[in-house]
């Protein structure tokens, strides 16, 4: 059942992207030649007027096809109207912006529901996922070394940390020794020195094992959308589809400006077993974890990094400007450089996926 219900999610993921490149290339008078959920080998397909619809074996994706969009295609004076790099750049920038923008329609739907149903949009403000710290326990090592509420942790013995779960992993794993933790206060950095009690405890096997503990707890800060009438679920759905983006938003730009741990980003793998979780729990669970990953698709894919629909727009807007296109050799290089940073991302997102789950996974059921 875990597969099944990653590939629903990623089959509502794609198909409400690829349609929205359908839906606006057919609004604006391009020929779309394919229309595919998923890479790869064809498994099914048929064509139905100008386009074929398929399903191929990769479900990890998808992509719409239209009427000359490779540099160099041959065409025929006849189907030059209808290509896409024959259109004006607005037309062409209206058909790559419109699959991030149905991602973020189909957010906005699942949110919709929700509310019309009288069920509440949670979204946690970045606090939540950071290392603020919420409360300092009374003679605890954290308030003997000077911490206090609204503190935010930001090294541990000179190594940056940006999540809660990773710096209570190294408070946990050094029960009795001594660290040198830096933190953030009033946007000032105090050094302290501050050693974990050992503390006996239960792991998930039921074994005893001692940990580290200073006596902190999380910040939990969370803001709650509620409609209190089918009149206003749309205005609210469209707070809370707000809320959610300007939080990816700014989860983005503290990756990027490593303040907030890269640990935290999680791919393909994590996000099926997320799925198959999210759906044990229920159907609100489970949809609402479809809303947040494609607003997280939607934002990310309007990144000005080649290949990605960001990098389409970038790309546009500068032949915009220039009141040209950029050659085919630009172009090209471009695309490789974006490949390769892809290729990399993926793979390092599979390395934190693989440790986060696969390695627990295989710990608990191959080696004990």
């Amino acid at each position: 059942m875990t597969i099944f219900w990653a590939l629903i999610l990623f089959g509502l993921l794609i198909f409400f992207h690829e349609l929205g490149h359908f839906i606006v290339a057919k609004l604006v008078g391009v020929k779309v030649l394919k229309f595919s959920l998923g890479f790869g080998p064809k498994i099914i397909g048929k064509k139905i007027g100008e386009t074929e619809y398929q399903l191929s074996a990769v479900p990890l994706g998808g992509y719409v096809k239209p009427l000359g969009e490779e540099p160099g295609e041959e065409l025929s004076e006849e189907d030059k109207p209808r290509a896409f790099n024959f259109q004006p750049v607005w037309k062409r920038i209206a058909i790559v912006v419109a699959g991030p923008v149905f991602n973020l329609v189909l957010a906005l739907l699942i949110f919709a529901v929700f509310l019309s149903f009288k069920l509440p949009i949670a979204i946690p403000e970045m606090d939540s996922i950071t290392t603020t710290i919420e409360n300092v326990m009374p003679d605890s090592p954290a308030e003997k070394a000077g911490l206090q509420s609204n503190d935010i942790i930001v090294a541990i013995d000179g190594s940056s940390v940006g999540d809660w779960t990773e710096m209570a992993e190294i408070f946990s794993n050094n029960p009795g020794k001594e660290l040198h933790v830096d933190f953030s206060r009033e946007k000032e950095i105090v050094s302290i020195k501050i050693t974990p009690l050992a503390k006996s405890v239960k792991d998930a096997a039921g074994n005893e094992k001692v940990v580290g503990r200073i006596g902190i707890s999380k910040k939990y800060s969370t803001n709650i959308i509620e409609s209190s009438s089918l009149l206003d679920v749309p205005f609210k759905a469209t707070e809370a589809l707000w809320g959610w983006c300007v939080l990816t938003i700014e989860v983005v730009v503290k990756l990027f400006s490593g303040s907030l741990s890269a640990k935290q980003v999680g791919g393909p793998i994590l996000i099926v077993d997320a799925a198959a979780k999210a759906a044990s729990i229920g159907a609100y669970a489970y949809f609402n974890f479809i809303a947040i990953i494609s607003i997280n698709l939607a934002v990310l894919n309007l990144l000005p990094v080649p290949v990605l629909d960001g990098g389409h727009i970038m790309f546009l807007s500068i032949e915009a400007l220039r009141g040209k296109p950029l050659s085919d050799k630009v172009l090209m290089m471009a695309n490789k450089v974006g490949l390769a940073l892809l290729l990399l991302l993926i793979s390092f997102v599979i390395y934190n996926d693989t440790i986060r789950i696969i390695v627990p996974w295989l710990q608990k059921n191959l080696l004990n």
